[in-house]
């Protein structure tokens, strides 16, 4: 698809590129270097709270949920990002950088729609732990398996599980990606309820599915690789990717014409 397809109240371009994707990147990248503070303070609340979920896992001897949870912790940094938008909002409009107004894009434009996009978040990742623990404990229903969750590396009904859970959740994050990626960053920059802005994040990704998907599956590996070193990466990654996928979505979304 080429040129852009009406979606009231917004038009969507369907041409994007892989140069798009690095362009992007770099933007991402100035805003961060720009105004490395709520980056940092972003992502520190990000990994505390990630910290938090695994030190409370172990101390309940609940490690059978530990795999499914940082699988799924991913699902949440949208709206961690949420400030970032705000950032990189104000650093392009050239309005003054000030805590209390980053913070205050959680809040939304008093209506209330980003913290419904909030619920939903959050609603997802509790429903990916259920539908993931659901899979562990079939394939390990015998008693004392889920006392050591990962004898699964080395089993066969592990490698089953890996393969089931994989595909579950490639599914599941798929669509809440598909509903978030260009539905957050809108509701940070326009007026509208949070049902426009996921239409308006559908038809971006329907009318750019290679690109947006591509970007979805670097945004799923670079998180990774950043949470493997006690996720001390997601300090840079996070907020790198946040800021770009703002100017991705400025790239994408545009005002519908006049008249």
């Amino acid at each position: 698809m080429t040129g852009q397809a009406g979606l009231a109240p917004a038009m969507i371009a369907g041409n994007l590129t892989v140069a798009d994707l690095r362009a992007a990147l770099a933007a991402g990248w100035q805003d961060f270097r720009a105004h490395p503070q709520f980056g940092l303070f972003f992502a520190a609340i990000y990994v505390a709270a990630a910290l938090l979920l695994l030190s409370t896992l172990f101390t309940r001897d609940a490690a059978a949920w530990l795999v499914p949870a940082a699988a799924g912790f991913p699902l949440l940094a949208p709206f961690a990002a949420v400030g970032l938008y705000e950032v990189s909002r104000r650093r392009e409009t050239g309005e003054p950088m000030r805590w209390g107004a980053v913070l205050g894009a959680l809040r939304g434009r008093g209506d209330e729609q980003i913290l419904s996009m909030g619920v939903v978040v959050f609603v997802a990742f509790g429903f990916w732990l259920i539908v993931a623990h659901s899979i562990f404990a079939i394939f390990f229903a015998e008693p004392g398996m889920s006392a050591n969750p990962f004898v699964f590396l080395t089993s066969k009904s592990g490698l089953l599980m890996i393969l089931t859970g994989s595909m579950a959740g490639a599914v599941m994050a798929l669509g809440f990606y598909t509903i978030t990626v260009m539905s957050l960053p809108m509701l940070v920059d326009r007026d509208v309820d949070f049902l426009t802005a996921i239409i308006v994040s559908i038809g971006a990704v329907r009318a750019n599915t290679v690109m947006l998907i591509g970007w979805a599956a670097f945004i799923a590996g670079l998180l990774f690789l950043a949470m493997v070193p006690l996720f001390l990466g997601l300090f840079v990654a996070l907020p790198v990717l946040g800021h770009a996928t703002w100017h991705l979505y400025r790239r994408v979304v545009s005002a519908p014409a006049a008249g």
